[in-house]
């Protein structure tokens, strides 16, 4: 009796998932007749879209963001960090002409631009762990903001078709943003400039294309020339006043209401910023202007622009953050993620290779590792648990 339950199971798990391949297979024949006839090569668009297979990651990562769901000092922690602060200053020198060239042309900060680079793809050295065609035909299929990815899949075969780049690579972020600064491939069309005067557009493999795109980028998302993006301000006891990205006031009326430099001098002027309390009253604050805005643009959450921000004053030889994170439990750096993930090897935890990258197996580890010693079982890489693990 049981082993014919077990069969009947199976049979119609096997049956979901034939029914399951057959829906891909004929929304991605779908997909490959509209691009064509959106004007992409037939030849790209059926070497592009075959052999298109389920991505449970792809729809996972749809399902949750880290800027919205990361706490900051975590998020802060492992975006800026001393080895891509150290490799941000390498890659501005090794770089620099060309990045004093882009400033010049589009009035953008070249230590923002750098940042920029640095965060979004390593300064180049990651592009993403996804085949953007395979991956935008698997959310559009599984009705995953449809629309827009039906968009986004079509804007980017178009771009191959043009000549800028090859279907080999489409490498990409799992929501199809591509390149050393990770546009999505209708930006692309839009914004991405040849500043290497070679004919293509070309954000994968021309540093002087992505650095440039980016800078086009910013200048038509508001970017001022010559201005900051803002900074950090201390604020008076108990302070219960305004705060938020859209409430905007003079640097005056901010002073007035006894927010002040760290340095203790109080604000003031006509010019308009916000400020924002990425960790609440107890923590950090900034008066942030519109510039911080156009960083906020290029991925809409604070903690982003905020990272954003702060590396280009890293880059630029400024201090850290001084106010710190109202946590008793740290995050950590990439190193220190490496480094949890090769303690809990040694630990017995089955995780795979170490690779610094905090997935659902690490997570699950953590979570042992909490539950052993009496802490909420979140699966968070903290400090904490970290030196429970021997980490120094």
């Amino acid at each position: 009796m049981i082993l014919r339950t077990i069969l009947v199971f199976a049979l119609a798990a096997l049956t979901v998932s034939e029914v399951n391949a057959r829906s891909l297979n004929s929304c991605v024949a779908g997909l490959k007749k509209q691009a064509i006839r959106s004007g992409v090569k037939r030849s790209v668009a059926n070497k592009a879209l075959g052999n298109v297979t389920y991505d449970e990651k792809v729809i996972r990562f749809s399902r949750s963001q880290p800027e919205y769901r990361t706490p900051i000092w975590d998020y802060m922690a492992f975006l800026v960090d001393p080895e891509r602060i150290a490799d941000g200053k390498a890659m501005m020198q090794k770089h620099d002409k060309t990045l004093r060239a882009v400033e010049k042309a589009y009035g953008v900060d070249r230590y923002i631009i750098a940042a920029l680079w640095g965060i979004e793809s390593n300064y180049g050295r990651h592009h993403g762990d996804f085949y953007l065609p395979h991956a935008l035909a698997n959310l559009v299929c599984a009705r995953r903001k449809s629309k827009f990815f039906r968009r986004e899949l079509i804007q980017a075969l178009k771009i191959v078709s043009r000549g800028d780049v090859r279907l080999a690579d489409l490498k990409s972020s799992w929501a199809g943003a591509f390149g050393q600064t990770q546009f999505i491939p209708s930006t692309y069309r839009r914004l991405a400039v040849d500043f290497d005067k070679d004919g293509r557009r070309d954000l994968v493999h021309s540093v002087p294309d992505a650095l440039a795109s980016t800078a086009n980028y910013l200048r038509n998302a508001g970017w001022r020339s010559g201005q900051s993006w803002g900074y950090e301000v201390r604020l008076p006891k108990r302070y219960r006043g305004a705060s938020g990205r859209k409430r905007r006031a003079s640097l005056t009326t901010w002073g007035k209401r006894g927010i002040t430099r760290l340095n203790g001098k109080r604000l003031t002027g006509r010019r308009k910023g916000a400020l924002i309390l990425p960790a609440g009253r107890n923590g950090p604050a900034f008066i942030v202007f519109s510039n911080f805005n156009a960083i906020y643009t290029y991925n809409a959450a604070e903690s982003y622009a905020l990272a954003i921000s702060h590396l280009s004053d890293r880059l630029r030889g400024r201090s850290g953050i001084r106010k710190g994170w109202p946590t008793k439990d740290p995050g950590l750096t990439r190193a220190q993620r490496l480094e949890l993930q090769k303690r809990l090897i040694k630990a017995g935890y089955d995780i795979g290779e170490a690779d610094g990258r905090i997935g659902p197996i690490t997570k699950a580890a953590i979570k042992k590792v909490q539950k052993k010693n009496n802490m909420k079982p979140n699966g968070r890489p903290s400090m904490k648990v970290y030196k429970l693990l021997g980490g120094a």
